[in-house]
């Protein structure tokens, strides 16, 4: 038995390897081959209710409203639910209600420590809405062209009550904002290639629609209305079925936000996301573990391989090697679909960090408190 210990290290990188080509061709593969079909002229529409929740947005509003107010689309209302904003939000939505008929407001009171938070905001907006299909996103959002709505509600095919969009963050200079843009890409990656397998588990709210109906059978955000997070990943991780779900990533629909641009808001951003993890379904929970577990133990594996191995590097090095020919090979189309060609010299070196950010910040949010939306 002594005699085959040596070969331990390599017997798990292979397996390793194994698992990780599983993921890369097998799931996320899914997304690279997913067809995004052009508009068609003769289309019939559903009417939508977009609802977007803003606290103290006046300058964001003013940016991006009309990107929304504007889309070529037959027959939508705007709901703005100005959710106790102390800026001159409300006369800038009053400018705006003066140009657009068609936007409606919704105002909460400041209501100081007891205040109920972003998922009580979008609950207004939802029953304030007049239409049965909805779009949210947020205030410092805006849509790449106006024909985001026709993109997203074409996908409401019959048994469809959620549609996942995706939203990617501008580019702009320095080390972080290509880190938060690949985490995006990685994020949007997994939840768009697990949707395609029938395996939906989150959605963003920068970019995502379901039905009014399906809201209210569900009774909304009831189950979990004491975490401040997760008025959309924990919203589609419980309502999500086999049948009930598709995604738009057509880049027309792509909603486009602007990133954090210090490491303290960042990591607040995230404190939030990972803290509505905790409350995931079981088997997702289990799931997107297992997965970073295996992606961080290949490259432990591939150190202690150099370090008390070394006969075997050419092994070691030819396995990642081997790995990261096969990732690129699936990613790079996939990434110049959602706009983030330009990081794929950064991949190598961002898939590291992004394994081990995602572990860290894993075993940290099981000890953290729940914090605020705004």
């Amino acid at each position: 038995m002594e005699q085959y210990l040596h070969l331990v290290l390599p017997a798990l990188l292979s397996a390793s390897l194994i698992i990780q080509l599983y993921y890369t061709f097998f799931v996320q593969g899914l997304l690279g081959r997913y067809p995004v079909d052009d508009l068609k002229r003769d289309t019939i529409y559903p009417p939508l209710s977009v609802i977007i929740c803003a606290r103290n947005e006046e300058s964001n509003l003013r940016l991006y409203l009309s990107e929304v107010l504007e889309q070529d689309y037959p027959q939508f209302e705007v709901i703005v639910v100005n959710d106790g904003s102390s800026d001159d939000s409300n006369w800038v939505l009053k400018e705006f209600q003066a140009r657009y008929p068609y936007l409606r407001t919704v105002e909460i009171r400041d209501q100081g420590r007891n205040r109920q938070g972003k998922k009580f905001a979008v609950t207004l907006g939802v029953k304030g809405a007049q239409y049965e299909h909805l779009v949210l996103t947020d205030a410092d959002c805006f849509p790449q062209t106006d024909q985001w709505l026709k993109c997203m509600a074409r996908q409401f095919r019959p048994g469809v009550e959620i549609v996942l969009g995706y939203s990617p963050y501008t580019r702009a200079s320095g080390f972080l904002n290509k880190y938060v843009r690949f985490e995006t890409y990685q994020t949007a990656l997994n939840y768009l290639s697990n949707a395609l397998r029938k395996n939906a588990y989150m959605g963003v709210g920068r970019n995502l629609a379901y039905t009014k109906s399906l809201f209210f059978k569900k009774k909304g955000f009831a189950s979990h209305m004491h975490i401040p997070s997760g008025d959309d990943d924990l919203f589609v991780n419980q309502n999500a079925t086999k049948s009930n779900v598709a995604i738009c990533v057509a880049q027309e629909a792509h909603v486009w936000s602007t990133p954090k641009s210090t490491y303290k808001d960042y990591q607040r951003q995230k404190n939030r996301h990972f803290g509505a993890g905790k409350a995931y379904k079981g088997k997702h929970k289990l799931m997107l573990t297992f997965q970073a577990f295996n992606a961080v133990a290949f490259y432990l594996l591939i150190i202690l391989i150099l370090v008390l191995q070394p006969r075997f590097w050419p092994l070691a090095v030819s396995v990642y090697c081997f790995r990261l020919l096969c990732q690129l090979l699936v990613n790079i189309p996939i990434m110049k679909r959602l706009q983030v060609k330009d990081l794929i010299w950064w991949y190598p070196l961002m898939d590291l960090l992004h394994f081990i950010y995602i572990s860290v910040m894993g075993v940290f949010a099981l000890f953290r408190k729940n914090v605020q939306w705004k």
